[in-house]
């Protein structure tokens, strides 16, 4: 059995995540010390303690949940569990993978992140932008009722047949959401969001971003990593680096990141992060493909048994 690792984005995140590790694997414990460190705030105490009006400030979000993800993944390794064969991560879960498959320094990406989550929620004020999710039509029909309204609006995060979230001006946005409705949406909802993520208002942040990552150290992943871009794999370092910045302001295509690994001979996915948010996506996307979430003690060893049974 080939496995593959995937990691969650914003949104995954809540206060306590991680404590029953916490209190138990020194190796968690290591990695948000290092996070306290290379942050210069106590990131540990909001992860465990809040308040969750502080964690999902998008700064902190970011940080709090790639330092969970990649304590999962290390305490995965620290207890036999095998490695996969390609990983990915959806936004912000992108970096994590990254970090776990060995190209980029935690510490480098604790604060890459940090950074990232500032530049995007400093993009655009408080209520200029929106989000909404799209819930059972086709990608396409989505796309075309966003073309048809007066600025920006687009599709953010194409997460699955019939599931496409759309970013862009709050006006826009709204306007498209009831576009859909009026094409036979099933669900159009506006979301509760702090800026229009994966959007082109989002390009003021990749540019301040781009002097950020330029100056980190990437090398090639240990393990192939799923670009959300493209839904591509690549092993050099600066091409690395634009497809992570030009994440920013494009959609997440996570349907596509998801064929990909399977393509690959993939048939179980392990979720490295708190909750199952990627889980239902991919059982939406192909329902033959097997989903194990590693965010508590249980699912830890319920994963471990089941990969180590092969």
């Amino acid at each position: 059995m080939a496995i593959a690792f995937v990691f969650p984005g914003q949104g995954a995140q809540r206060v306590g995540m991680g404590a029953d590790f916490l209190a138990t694997d020194p190796v968690f414990r290591d990695r948000l010390e290092e996070a306290n460190d290379a942050l210069g705030f106590d990131l540990a105490s909001i992860v465990l303690d809040g308040p969750a009006s502080r964690l999902v400030e998008t700064e902190v979000t970011q940080p709090a949940l790639l330092t969970v993800g990649v304590a999962l993944w290390q305490v995965w390794r620290a207890r036999g569990g095998a490695m996969p064969a390609v990983m990915a991560g959806h936004s912000l879960g992108e970096y994590t993978a990254f970090t776990a498959a060995g190209s980029i320094a935690f510490a480098d990406a604790v604060r890459l992140v940090n950074a990232r989550g500032r530049f995007m929620q400093e993009a655009v004020p408080v209520g200029e932008g929106a989000m909404a999710a799209i819930l059972g039509l086709d990608d396409d029909v989505v796309a075309g009722c966003c073309e048809q309204v007066e600025g920006v609006a687009q599709p953010a995060n194409l997460n699955a047949p019939g599931q496409v979230v759309i970013s862009g001006s709050a006006p826009a946005v709204k306007a498209a959401a009831a576009a859909c409705s009026e094409a036979g949406a099933r669900r159009a909802v506006m979301l509760d969001v702090s800026a229009p993520f994966h959007s082109e208002l989002m390009r003021p942040a990749a540019d301040r971003f781009e002097a950020v990552l330029d100056a980190v150290n990437l090398r090639a992943p240990d393990v192939p990593v799923v670009h959300n871009l493209d839904a591509s794999m690549s092993a050099d370092a600066g091409t690395i680096k634009q497809k992570l910045l030009r994440q920013i302001d494009a959609p997440v295509r996570w349907t596509d990141c998801v064929t990909t690994i399977r393509d690959r001979g993939v048939d179980r996915l392990i979720e490295c992060g708190p909750g199952n948010v990627l889980a239902g996506l991919v059982r939406r996307i192909d329902r033959s493909l097997d989903v194990v979430g590693i965010g508590t003690p249980g699912g830890m060893e319920s994963g471990l048994e089941s990969t180590a049974s092969e």
